[in-house]
């Protein structure tokens, strides 16, 4: 197989991951259609860099360390369960509070800054994301790829996780979901919420070892 074949098989598997429901999507949407398009595409602006991070952690084969390390991956997974309960926490406690829609719409956002970190920090805070990207690397990956693809494919899997969460957040920035969501945004941002610190218990509480 060529590399370019490899690197198209790494990127398809990478946004067939993305694609996945999980917290990462439920974030991208909260911030899309609660608070505004720019909010939302800063937001898969921070999920993109997660990817890139991994992908780099992948490359430089530390995951192998995640996945034979035990207690350092349990500190991780614990951390990163315990990240999602708290921003399930802090969406149910805000859900209540009433959103005003701008003159032309769009709804007051969040500092960019705040919506990119919440995009970075819920991508980050699941270890096992790294010894997925370390597994995808290793299945399809030669043993040593050419020098190019140090560079090049942290860079294509930023664009690819980047870019589907973009996608998302263009699709659901419309004025209709916008005031959907208005109508219902305390059940929706509970419902959101709840699905998120699900997640997170079941990351906290999984007994499954770093490398299944």
């Amino acid at each position: 197989m060529s590399i370019s074949a490899t690197l198209i098989g790494i990127l398809l598997a990478i946004l067939l991951g993305a694609m996945s429901p999980g917290p990462s999507l439920a974030v991208v949407l909260r911030s899309s259609i609660g608070l505004s398009r720019r909010a939302g595409l800063a937001t898969a602006a921070g999920m993109g860099v997660g990817g890139l991070f991994f992908s780099v952690v992948a490359l430089a084969g530390l995951y192998t360390l995640l996945a034979s390390v035990e207690w350092l991956y349990l500190a991780l997974k614990i951390a990163g369960g315990a990240y999602l309960i708290y921003l399930a926490f802090k969406i149910w406690r805000d859900a209540p509070h009433s959103v005003q829609a701008s003159t032309d719409g769009e709804l007051p956002a969040q500092s960019l800054k705040q919506s990119f970190w919440t995009g970075l920090s819920t991508q980050l805070s699941n270890p096992k994301t790294a010894i997925v990207y370390g597994s995808i690397f290793a299945a399809l990956l030669p043993q040593h790829p050419p020098v190019w693809c140090y560079v090049v494919l942290p860079a294509l899997i930023f664009l690819v996780e980047a870019g589907w969460y973009s996608v998302v957040a263009l699709c659901f920035s419309s004025p209709l979901p916008r005031r959907l969501y208005l109508r219902a945004k305390k059940w929706i941002d509970r419902l959101a919420a709840g699905a998120i610190a699900a997640l997170g218990l079941r990351l906290v509480a999984s007994d499954s070892g770093p490398g299944l």
